[in-house]
């Protein structure tokens, strides 16, 4: 195959189109306790002062401290508390904002015991859900001082009204989401992407697939790239990825085919050389079959919003 370099998880951060739904400062002070239910928001957080707690559903609880770095993706909720002993079981608090536009938590009359950069973003692709399903629910950095600056040119960013805004807190938001994701040490339990892109076998193949999505890849050809026997390749792709190698190589086709359908793919039948089919025609029954209405009526729609 070619030997052009591929990056996976380059090319899904961009194809989600990421935007900046809000940023802001909140501080604690005293003991506090904050829920946020879920909204299918990505979440992210920076500490620059102090620390807190932080549980995500189903997960085990961690401390944050300066520097460090948490972001949720799932789309589940969680909690945030002061670290002192009994915030865990105290009513939730109301955070009020200040006339900075900063948002406190806890005793005004006590000192800061936390001071976070906080943001949401959301995601403009129609896969969005399907992209986002095969990252990590959380991911956890610590003391990454790069991740903390990225946070507060984020923060600095929205708050302003310059020229060029808009294209300047997307490059942001995806540099921030990429370095986020190749900086977790902590993968955890469940399968995703990065699992698959840590592994190296399973990274050669994945990066194949996204060189040559038009590529005619068979199961033997994949595992051959990976280095491994087909039935070995095909369990340890599912177990660390959440998905067989097939379905993970025609989720990521259609994903490429829905975007070049939206923009500048040329036709249908351009598209469907483009993503991996011999026809049109054949195209067209698999789109139709895993999106629900057919190509040309999906790139119709695309343009019309």
């Amino acid at each position: 195959m070619s030997p052009d370099v591929s990056d996976p998880l380059a090319e899904i951060i961009s194809l989600l189109r990421p935007k900046i739904a809000f940023t802001k400062v909140a501080s604690g002070a005293g003991p506090w306790r904050l829920r946020k239910e879920s909204d299918g928001h990505l979440f992210y957080c920076v500490v620059v002062e102090g620390g807190c707690r932080i549980r995500l559903d189903g997960q085990d609880e961690l401390t944050l401290e300066v520097s460090d770095f948490v972001l949720t993706t799932a789309a589940t909720g969680f909690s945030m508390s002061s670290l002192h002993p009994d915030s865990g079981t105290m009513p939730l608090s109301e955070p009020n904002q200040l006339p900075t536009g900063e948002f406190w938590l806890g005793d005004r009359d006590q000192p800061v015991n936390v001071r976070n950069l906080v943001g949401h973003c959301t995601f403009t692709s129609p896969d969005a859900a399907l992209l986002m399903s095969l990252m990590p629910a959380m991911v956890h950095v610590k003391g990454e001082k790069r991740l903390a600056t990225l946070v507060s040119l984020l923060g600095e960013e929205a708050k302003g009204n310059r020229p060029g805004q808009e294209v300047a807190l997307g490059h942001l938001l995806e540099l921030m989401l990429i370095e986020a994701f190749r900086s977790t040490a902590n993968l955890g339990t469940m399968p995703s992407l990065i699992r698959g892109l840590a592994d190296e076998r399973l990274a050669a193949a994945i990066r194949c697939m996204h060189r040559a999505p038009g590529h005619e890849w068979t199961m033997a050809e994949l595992a051959k790239e990976a280095a491994l026997s087909r039935s070995a390749f095909f369990d340890r792709f599912r177990r660390e990825v959440g998905m067989t190698p097939m379905e993970y190589l025609l989720n990521w086709r259609m994903a490429l085919a829905k975007d070049l359908l939206q923009g500048n793919g040329g036709g249908i039948a351009a598209v469907a050389a483009q993503v991996g089919y011999r026809s049109a025609s054949s195209f067209s029954v698999a789109f139709s079959k895993h999106v629900g209405i057919a190509p040309a009526q999906y790139a119709r729609a695309g343009h019309t919003r």
